[in-house]
């Protein structure tokens, strides 16, 4: 009878002293939140739009909004940076498409493509000519092959039996001869995947021997001789051709880690990025060493273009010193191009060029021939349809990004020579004509093929499309640029009353352009816009997915910090809000770095987009009364490398600048503000909370709060922790959490795979919190990553920051002047 009591008074104790520290004995279960959200939640996103080569069809793609937790829990495998499904050789996760429809450009007619039963699609590619489609189904043990026709949509299975390889990303491409896809299969006759010991034959050793080798760190690296057993397995393909209207399949080469294959634009080559041992322990696989080769079509070895050794000890800020890079030029049947270090990959070394440029062409007997220098950092080098290369050099001491033309026999011209953070300054991208089978496919990493087309050249014209930003915010651009006399000409810029973005040219002169157009009352459209008449026709009639939110009032903002650093955001206002009317608000933002106050205080962004929401967005909170001070802007400012030596004291002088400007505008008061952020949008708000009173709450989901964890280098930060440990530490929250008196809720995916955001960082940071008496929140969420995903859970996160804020926030009660003034 004794024995029984004292049990019962046991667990009477425990459950007392779970509840007196903010614990439940309650089973876990997930949150869901208002009906209102959840239908606004529910509501079908508007489709997606890959326009044909031809330029004369659309397919329009349907996507499933979110997986569930069951579909999350499916079995994974996490090996040198990739996280597979083991069952069917693919990716762990994948946006999965249910339905696709083709539009005809000119008259808006629809064929629906008639698809497998329970379909789960990815990769849709036309064909060159246009005249097909291509796309991947996923089913439980296998990813198959699919073709369909665009003018009647019928869709038939190519693959057979054989089963795709999505390990290392898309596994197919179509040939110029648009009745070939390439593509990595299982190899065929696999046996069963290695299994693991029951008893270990020894320890998992590491070593280093005097070789500095700084890397950052990243997650879901290989860490024993089994995981390798398993990433060979796993990863390895057999490269095939499959013919799609006899569906035969023809063996190309022998077995291997593609880290990327590229067919060449004439289709008798590809240029291969073989992985090979030993596979590293620190790096994700396009790290590895790899062999650099072009196969014939046969699968023939023709040449050797690299023998590139493992990405261990390469500079922080620096490059490998072997070939890098290596791209088929899009204009010429085949020629490889690559780059080369030439101040051994270190930017601290002082030399009078950096990079070269060098490249070989078919049939690959010819030593490679050197094709530019570089003075600063090779960027990138595109070709025109017409052989005039456009290359792109940057150097990071100041910022600055420079592009030449280079034509054969002449001397290189400089075309822009700009700062890369000056948003204003930005010239735009150059069109592409994207009417090539080539493009590559495989992870690609740190180097492989690509290159997918050349630059639209029309007589001495290129074009370029930008997002056009501006003091008034962004109009996005076409313009028409000559390449002799440098001389550009504006096309086409979308009005200060909507947000339109030209998709493409319809013709080679641009005088018709597929545009996507949308106002904050008109949902995103397609359009074909005459730029001789200055008309447009609708080609898709989207309708309002989200009615319940055209309440919903938005307006950009502008203010200024007190060092004169102007700055930017949109405020969003429920539906239903009254001029005058104070709100609780929360501003949810990202802390980004700038090389000088003027690039900074450039605006970005558009009051003139329609207002959507999804996923676990923060603006869900509209619908439960709230304002929202959306992406406030928080730029930490310095020369060179030395922007975060004032980190805390920018970051808390932006936040006050915000702050003083919606109590100023009447929406907000003092004492009902609160704050969130993602990734380093939480490091940031755990900051604020640390180093200020500003706030009555914070919201951070998957920070990292100790930055001794992430010791070379965050962000755009390249000093290490023993170069300046004073920094890490003013900038770790973790380190500070004494001082964090206002209540902050943590949430972390429990599979997160974002360099530097271990899971540790928010587990560690709760233990530093709740040691201190802070009021703090700790959640994690199973199967979910960086990037949360499941139905569940983004239901759940949405409950759980309407709960958070409602009662720290919206009913808090007043503060006293001694915590206003505390910090």
């Amino acid at each position: 009878m004794r024995k029984r009591n004292f049990a019962f008074a046991a667990v009477l104790i425990i459950a007392a002293s779970a509840a007196q520290f903010g614990q439940t004995t309650d089973a876990p279960h997930y949150l869901m939140p208002p009906k209102d959200v959840v239908a606004a939640f529910d509501a079908p996103p508007l489709p997606q739009a890959i326009l044909s080569p031809t330029k004369q069809v659309m397919a329009l793609t349907w996507r499933k909004a979110q997986p569930t937790i069951a579909e999350l829990s499916q079995p994974m495998l996490r090996l040198a940076g990739a996280r597979i499904n083991p069952r069917n050789n693919g990716p762990h996760r994948a946006g999965e498409i249910y339905a696709i429809t083709l539009k005809k450009i000119a008259d808006g007619s629809e064929v629906k493509v008639v698809l497998p039963p329970q379909a789960n699609l990815s990769n849709v590619r036309f064909s060159p000519d246009g005249a097909h489609l291509s796309f991947q189904n996923r089913k439980d043990d296998r990813i198959e092959l699919w073709v369909a026709e665009t003018a009647t949509g019928r869709a038939r299975l190519v693959s057979g039996t054989a089963r795709l390889n999505a390990t290392t990303g898309d596994p197919c491409d179509w040939l110029r001869d648009n009745a070939t896809l390439i593509c990595e299969l299982v190899p065929p006759g696999r046996g069963p995947a290695p299994a693991e010991p029951t008893v270990p034959r020894g320890p998992n050793i590491q070593e280093n021997r005097g070789k500095a080798a700084p890397v950052a760190t990243y997650e879901d690296m290989i860490k024993t001789a089994h995981d390798e057993a398993l990433f060979e397995y796993y990863f390895t393909s057999q490269l095939a051709a499959i013919n799609i209207a006899s569906a035969s399949k023809t063996l190309i080469g022998r077995p291997a880690i593609f880290d990327s294959v590229s067919p060449s634009p004439s289709g008798e080559y590809f240029l291969v990025s073989k992985i090979k041992r030993p596979f590293s322990h620190l790096l994700p696989m396009g790290g590895f060493p790899q062999d650099v080769e072009v196969w014939t079509r046969r699968g023939e070895f023709a040449r050797k273009i690299a023998d590139v050794p493992v990405r261990e000890g390469v500079p922080l800020t620096g490059v490998q010193t072997g070939p890098r890079g290596h791209r088929w030029r899009q204009d010429q049947p085949a020629t490889v191009f690559w780059t080369e270090a030439l101040d051994g990959g270190d930017l601290k070394n002082k030399v009078p060029f950096r990079d070269k440029v060098m490249s070989i062409a078919a049939p690959f007997k010819d030593a490679p021939a050197e094709m530019a220098r570089t003075e600063w950092r090779y960027a990138n080098l595109s070709f025109t349809e017409r052989g005039i290369g456009l290359l792109s050099e940057s150097d990071r001491a100041s910022r600055r990004t420079r592009t030449w033309i280079l034509e054969a026999g002449a001397e290189p011209r400089k075309l822009w020579d700009r700062r890369q953070e000056r948003a204003y300054e930005n010239p735009g991208t150059p069109v592409l004509r994207r009417d090539s089978g080539g493009g590559g496919f495989g992870g690609g990493g740190f180097g492989g093929g690509g290159g997918a087309a050349a630059i639209m050249q029309t007589g001495d014209f290129i074009y370029l499309t930008g997002q056009g930003s501006s003091p008034e915010g962004d109009r996005p651009f076409i313009d028409r640029l000559n390449l002799k006399t440098l001389a550009s000409e504006r096309l086409f810029r979308s009005d200060a009353k909507s947000y339109e973005t030209v998709v493409a040219p319809l013709d080679d002169d641009a005088k018709t352009l597929l545009t996507r157009s949308e106002t904050p009352t008109d949902p995103p459209n397609y359009y074909v816009r005459d730029l001789n008449s200055n008309s447009r026709h609708a080609v898709t009639a989207f309708r309002d997915p989200q009615p319940q939110l055209r309440g919903v009032q938005r307006q950009f903002v502008t203010y200024q910090r007190k060092d004169g650093v102007k700055l930017s955001a949109t405020l969003y206002l429920p539906p239903g809000y009254k001029q005058g009317q104070r709100l609780p608000v929360i501003m949810w933002a990202y802390p980004r770095e700038f090389g000088d106050p003027d690039s900074a205080s450039q605006i970005t962004g558009s009051p003139n987009r329609f207002t959507t929401i999804s996923g676990y967005s923060h603006l869900f909170l509209l619908l439960s009364g709230y304002a929202i001070f959306d992406n406030p802007a928080m730029p930490i400012v310095g020369p060179g490398e030395t922007a975060n030596d004032h980190y805390v004291e920018q970051l808390v002088a932006s936040a006050e600048a915000a702050i003083d400007k919606v109590v100023e505008m009447g929406v907000a008061d003092r004492d009902r503000i609160g704050v969130g952020g993602h990734s380093y949008g939480a490091f940031m708000t755990a900051n604020l909370l640390a180093h200020s009173r500003l706030f009555r709450a914070g919201f951070a989901e998957s920070g990292a709060y100790n930055r001794s964890l992430t010791p070379f280098g965050f962000q755009s930060e390249r000093r290490t922790f023993w170069e300046k440990p004073e920094l890490y530490a003013k900038m770790s929250p973790f380190w500070h959490a004494h001082q964090i008196k206002d209540p902050i809720l943590l949430m972390h995916g429990e599979v997160d795979d974002n360099s530097g955001t271990f899971p540790i960082q928010s587990e560690r940071f709760y233990m530093a919190l709740k040691g201190q008496g802070a009021t703090v929140r700790y959640v994690t969420l199973p199967f979910e990553a960086h990037g949360y995903a499941g139905r569940e859970t983004l239901l759940h996160i949405l409950a759980e920051r309407i709960n958070w804020f409602d009662k720290y926030v919206k009913h808090a009660p007043p503060r006293n002047r001694e915590e206003s003034a505390t910090k």
